[in-house]
């Protein structure tokens, strides 16, 4: 891959639970995607299993603050919650 600013990993498709993504210069940032899997929530008191997926990102801090890349992840983690979210533009 050449010139490319932002990259989208998914190593989840292998069974990957977490990692920590490289960026490849001259790329500003990359998002790792994991695998999706039944994990113990408390809800409403109780324990039980919902599906849960890591997300990684890696960013070049020269370009981008901490703050706009946490709600850059704040917006994938609702989109990825709540499809319609991005559909709707809400």
């Amino acid at each position: 891959m050449a010139g490319g600013t932002f990259t989208i990993s998914n190593g989840g498709v292998y069974g990957s639970l977490l990692s920590t993504p490289i960026i490849n210069p001259p790329q500003s940032a990359i998002l790792g995607m994991h695998s999706i899997q039944n994990r113990p929530m408390v809800v409403g008191g109780n324990i039980v299993a919902r599906p849960m997926m890591y997300i990684a990102l890696t960013y070049d801090h020269r370009l981008i603050d901490g703050r706009e890349a946490v709600y850059f992840l704040r917006g994938v983690k609702d989109i990825v919650e709540d499809p319609r979210r991005l559909l709707l533009d809400i």
